[in-house]
């Protein structure tokens, strides 16, 4: 069974640079045709896909977010992360990781609360 689960501080100032992990377990983050995304919703919105990192360690962005995002991963710790520089109050928002094969989201952690606020 794959269990992924986010950790990260959950207050954030303007400005700041968010940054969030992802810790998967009973998988390799590694493993061929595996995509790990990161997935936000704000409050009152609908699910915003925000960017993934490949088994094979490419990342792809959303356009809208790619200026200010990077995720990466450490194999050793079977861990991916996020950094969303320059964040602002609408970066507010659920975050969640999920895992991705043809297309399909099949696992999720549960989610982590975070609040951009001075």
């Amino acid at each position: 069974q794959v269990q992924l689960q986010e950790s990260g501080p959950g207050l954030v100032k303007p400005s700041q640079t968010l940054s969030l992990t992802c810790t998967v377990s009973g998988g390799s983050i590694t493993t061929n045709y595996y995509y790990w995304s990161w997935i936000r919703q704000p409050p009152g919105k609908g699910l915003e896909w925000i960017g993934y990192i490949a088994y094979s360690g490419s990342t792809y962005y959303s356009p809208s977010l790619k200026s200010r995002t990077s995720i990466s991963r450490d194999t050793s710790k079977n861990q991916f992360t996020l950094q969303l520089s320059s964040v602002t109050p609408e970066d507010t928002a659920v975050y969640y990781c999920a895992r991705a094969v043809r297309s399909v989201y099949d696992y999720w952690g549960q989610g982590t609360q975070v609040t951009v606020s001075s």
